[in-house]
């Protein structure tokens, strides 16, 4: 069943759930970021309707930098505002931001610890037509290696505007990573998010769970489809919603594995570096259990519908079920 605690919405399993870009829930946080403080900034490397950015700066013109096409130049410009006691944000594709300026995100923002805010938009395989050259599946990795920088994946769009407003308060640097396509909302305004605080959206009707599920990102929703399903075949799960992949809660992780003692991850990224690869980090140096990881396995990705494509690389509920399956089976 959804936690009751939470708040979830609960039309998430009905064919009329409504279906929001995470994108969208950016620009409507960034725009009411910006009401609140004077010191919040925003720059776009060409892609500001895209990004939803457009928002922003429709309102305060003064306070947005349409870059260009220079990805290099947008977080080290954003750099520059920061160490003048701005709050910059700063947006583009994630396979552009981080993927093309790493390097200057690296020595200019977390080397100096300036407070900017890297939002990759567009990540994960279900960018669709575009094909691998536009689909980030290594963007998370890139970031939580890192020193001094927070990574942040909403599963909503609701999710997304209250990580958007809590980052233009924290003063380190941060990556929020966004999809392009609509997904259900999950949460609504009453569901609380806090940074660093992993959440259990679904539990067993009765008794204990019997595998713990720990997704990040957009793939929720086919996570709790999942989890339901599996709940009528006697199957009992928890899924855990982990939005922010660093600094990552430990304690709420090794709480889940200690009751389950199995687990599957899942996120839209690689699963080399990814979140579920820091869940292992947590568990292999703590409480080692059975765990299988739902991302994709060492490939780029390719043209085709979003559905078309979770499907092809085993992230849909399917896959995600029989990895619930075969845990159980290694399971102690």
């Amino acid at each position: 069943m959804l936690n009751p605690k939470l708040k979830l919405n609960p039309k998430i399993f009905s064919l009329g759930c409504e279906q929001v870009p995470t994108r969208k829930g950016f620009g409507e946080g960034l725009l009411k970021a910006g009401e609140l403080d004077k010191n919040v900034v925003a720059l776009c490397a060409d892609l500001t309707e895209s990004t939803m950015m457009n928002l922003f700066a429709d309102k305060f013109p003064d306070r947005f930098v349409q870059v260009g096409v220079a990805e290099q130049n947008l977080v080290t410009v954003a750099s520059g505002l920061s160490a003048m006691g701005k709050i910059p944000f700063c947006s583009s594709y994630a396979m552009f931001s981080p993927g093309r300026n790493w390097e200057q995100i690296r020595t200019t923002i977390a080397y100096n610890g300036r407070k900017v805010v890297i939002v990759g938009s567009h990540s994960g395989i279900s960018v669709g037509a575009d094909g691998g050259t536009h689909q980030a599946l290594e963007d998370v990795a890139l970031m939580r290696v890192l020193p001094n920088t927070d990574v942040i994946s909403p599963c909503d769009a609701i999710e997304a505007k209250k990580a958007t407003l809590a980052l233009a308060k924290t003063p380190k640097p941060a990556y929020l990573r966004l999809f392009r396509e609509k997904t259900p909302v999950v949460t609504t305004e009453e569901t609380s998010f806090e940074p660093g605080k992993a959440q259990i959206f679904w539990l067993p009707d009765v008794g204990l769970a019997q595998v713990g599920i720990i997704v990040s990102g957009g793939l929720m929703h086919l996570a709790l489809l999942a989890a339901k399903e599996l709940e009528a075949e006697g199957i009992k799960t928890k899924v855990m919603n982990l939005a922010t992949i660093k600094p990552i809660d430990t304690d709420a992780i090794l709480e889940l594995a200690k009751e389950c003692k199995a687990m599957v991850t899942i996120e839209e990224h690689q699963v080399a570096g990814g979140m579920g690869s820091a869940v292992a980090e947590v568990l292999v140096e703590s409480f080692p259990v059975p765990i299988e990881f739902i991302g994709v396995r060492d490939k780029f990705g390719q043209s085709g519908t979003p559905d078309e494509l979770i499907e092809k690389y085993g992230l849909g509920k399917d896959s995600i079920k029989k990895a619930v399956k075969k845990v159980l089976k290694r399971k102690v």
